[in-house]
């Protein structure tokens, strides 16, 4: 399984992803779901994976050897996020077509983020039948792969106005929920943190197992967790409250 986070806010874009592939319980490895394309100072994007494996491979292979060949189209000659969403909803779609097998599954969903030239960054998820849907102001994040377990934090927290760093934090506790819950999702962790327009290159951040500032994070996130719990409310007294707003509707 694979978990994937894109976040789009007004001062740029933070892309988070899993490494973990298990394709049962004596072939798991290790592959990145994350791949930089573009030309600096013009253009940039970034593609998440998730889903059949040899599909999203494919489909990243064929945009690397379109861009080498200069292919006309090929991601580079994009003129908006849209328009290559569409072109890497074509490749995967024709790439599970070609692998098509009865009663066998090979769909894979994608995330395309980037900005070129003085446009506005935009996030895309691109579906396994090629369509794709974006962020809104009311949902500025996306995710492909093993989403609930993740998605409560960015509810919580994800605000336009936010700065990267948060983001970023929001988006690695979210993949932290995830491995926690779920044991096919797991480390190394990549994030990726791109300001908003800075066309230029940047190697995303590698946290690998048994990472230092992975474990501290998951265990002050478990302790502020524990400690906000301990905080709620007792039983009995949300028991009293209803039982208050009951007599008081009741004598209305």
């Amino acid at each position: 399984m694979t978990y994937c986070v894109a976040v789009s806010v007004d001062a740029g874009m933070v892309f988070c992803s899993d490494s973990l592939t298990n394709a049962g319980i004596d072939q798991v490895s290790t592959y990145s779901k994350m791949f930089r394309f573009g030309i600096d100072g013009e253009k940039q994007f970034v593609i998440l994976s998730a889903g059949n494996l040899a599909t999203s491979q494919a489909t990243i292979a064929k945009v690397k050897s379109d861009i080498k060949q200069n292919a006309d189209p090929n991601l580079l000659t994009m003129a908006s996020v849209q328009e290559a969403a569409d072109y890497i909803g074509d490749i995967s779609r024709e790439q599970q077509e070609k692998r098509a097998v009865e009663g066998k599954n090979f769909e894979a969903s994608f995330i395309i983020g980037g900005q070129i030239g003085d446009s506005h960054h935009e996030i895309i998820m691109i579906y396994p039948e090629g369509n794709h849907i974006t962020t809104s102001k009311d949902t500025n994040y996306l995710q492909i792969g093993e989403s609930k377990y993740g998605k409560p934090i960015l509810d919580r927290i994800l605000t336009p106005e936010l700065n990267l760093d948060t983001c970023a934090m929001c988006a690695l506790v979210s993949m932290d929920s995830t491995m926690r819950s779920n044991l096919s999702v797991g480390p190394p962790v990549e994030l990726l943190i791109i300001k908003k327009d800075d066309l230029t290159a940047n190697d995303p951040i590698r946290f690998e197992e048994g990472s230092d500032f992975l474990r501290d994070l998951k265990r002050n996130w478990d302790e502020r967790l524990k400690e906000a719990f301990r905080q709620m409310p007792p039983l009995a007294w949300a028991a009293n409250w209803d039982k208050s707003d009951r007599e008081q509707s009741g004598a209305s």
